[in-house]
């Protein structure tokens, strides 16, 4: 009998891959370096076709340095103080003639534009077509039937069902109230510390007390208005009996219990009149020195200061030489896109040789592959078939079965 195989075999997937042997790949060896002999030809192009030239430095052509001194007296007269004269200039006479106002002695009587046309007129109110506010009362009596009195139908309320009162029956048993923290915890007698605390001495003064103090002097005493008392209303009792009676006094039942005796350490009460001794090891030991604050150490200064003038001329003012600079020639070529007419080859190797198959359903999708035969299912849960592959033959007309697998 063949092993079970996976239905998903006979997919497109199982007819057209083939297994092939795997073989390992073979290993090249690095074959050793052997330089060349003679010289390595270093030109270029670059070096061929350059053509050096002679360049000769260029002049400077920024004036000379001067040294301005200072320190004389400058006793000249400069061109605008030789060359301006001062002039005497009178002042010229203005050519406005006065005018006088002269306001008018006969009354302005010219009416405006405004005057001329406006024609008072009396204003009548538009008239207004808004309905009037006023509440319009129905002479029919109110029908005060409603949809809920009509079909509302009365049922009677059945007895509310009333759970009886259990009675309370104590247990016969003894109340246990031993804890596990008096169970487990047995008190032993032990000393108690000694405080390290200094006695509380209180300080008093034999002085007489002066009662007098500063709110007293300064406190004036106001008039105060006594306070309005509210009527309290007449209790009035309700009507009946009233029932004090609540479940937690009906139902609880009184317990005799000794009360819990405290577990704690027997206590040593024993006090000394001795004094507090307050020497330690710090005051014994610890001596306090009298200390000074120490000089700030600087450290002494290695280079001098210079002295005289600073001679400003640097390197690169008294080494500096001026070039002419030559742009480098670009040989990059021309970036021109040349038109081909030619059509475009857009043909590949996938279009030429795929050949397209047609897309059979997997029968592991199937409940129940036709063409199969249900045998039996594993623990993991895989179906397992039974393929019937009709081969007929002239001495046996009985098919041939073959079995495989289906996951499910």
């Amino acid at each position: 009998m063949k092993p079970p195989r996976c239905l998903c075999e006979i997919c497109t997937c199982g007819s057209d891959y083939l297994p092939y042997d795997i073989v390992k790949r073979p290993f090249r060896v690095q074959e050793e370096h052997k330089p060349k002999t003679g010289e390595i030809e270093l030109g270029t192009t670059y070096q061929k076709d350059y053509n050096a030239h002679k360049i000769q430095p260029v002049t400077l052509v920024r004036p000379l340095e001067r040294k301005h001194t200072t320190g004389g007296k400058l006793d000249t007269i400069p061109t605008y103080q030789d060359d301006y004269r001062s002039w005497e200039v009178q002042r010229r006479e203005p050519s406005k003639v006065e005018h006088i106002y002269h306001p008018p002695t006969e009354k302005f009587g010219n009416s405006t534009t405004f005057q001329d046309d406006f024609v008072p007129r009396e204003l009548n109110p538009r008239q207004s077509f808004k309905p009037p506010c006023v509440a319009k009362l129905s002479d029919v009596p109110f029908d005060s039937t409603t949809s809920h009195r009509t079909s509302y139908i009365a049922h009677q309320l059945e007895p509310k069902f009333v759970r009886s009162k259990e009675e309370y029956k104590p247990s016969s048993q003894p109340f246990e109230d031993l804890t596990t923290h008096q169970n487990d915890f047995k008190g032993l007698p032990g000393q108690l510390a000694k405080s390290c605390k200094p006695e509380n001495a209180k300080v008093a003064s034999n002085a007489h007390f002066n009662g007098v103090t500063e709110f007293q002097d300064r406190f004036q005493p106001w008039l105060v208005s006594l306070p309005e008392v509210r009527k309290t209303k007449e209790y009035i009792p309700s009507p009946g009996n009233i029932d004090f009676n609540s479940t937690s006094h009906l139902d609880y039942v009184k317990h005799e219990i000794s009360p819990a005796a405290p577990i704690r350490p027997v206590s040593n009460g024993r006090r000394t009149n001795a004094p507090f001794q307050g020497n330690t090891t710090t005051k014994e030991d610890f001596k306090a020195w009298g200390s000074c604050r120490q000089e700030i150490t600087k450290k002494q200064q290695e280079i001098p200061k210079p002295t005289g003038k600073f001679y400003d001329l640097t390197t690169f003012k008294s080494h500096y030489i001026p070039h002419q600079i030559i742009p480098a020639q670009s040989f990059k070529p021309v970036h021109a896109i040349v038109p081909n007419s030619a059509p475009f080859q857009d043909e590949t190797m996938y279009r030429t040789e795929y050949t397209p198959k047609k897309q059979e359903t997997c029968p592991a999708n199937y409940p129940s592959p036709p063409g199969y035969v249900y045998v039996t299912t594993d623990s993991h849960g895989h179906k397992f078939f039974r393929q019937l592959t009709p081969e007929f033959s002239q001495s046996n007309s009985n098919p041939i079965p073959k079995e495989v697998a289906v996951l499910s």
